[in-house]
């Protein structure tokens, strides 16, 4: 996850909130969970290709 690029736009939040969380003072992405379950996978991928910023990559 490229926090540096991250704007703060908080798609990735909205989608998968049990994987992202946004910062309080600067509304950049928090990773909450580096390995989601396999059943929230789809929501993630969802993240990663709603991401204004391209700051959210899945590797495997």
């Amino acid at each position: 996850m490229g926090q540096d690029r991250c704007c703060g736009v908080g798609t990735c939040v909205l989608l998968v909130p049990d994987v992202f969380d946004q910062c309080d003072e600067d509304g950049i992405v928090v990773l909450l969970d580096a390995q989601p379950p396999a059943e929230l996978y789809s929501f993630v991928q969802q993240a990663v290709s709603a991401c204004p910023a391209a700051a959210v990559v899945v590797t495997e």
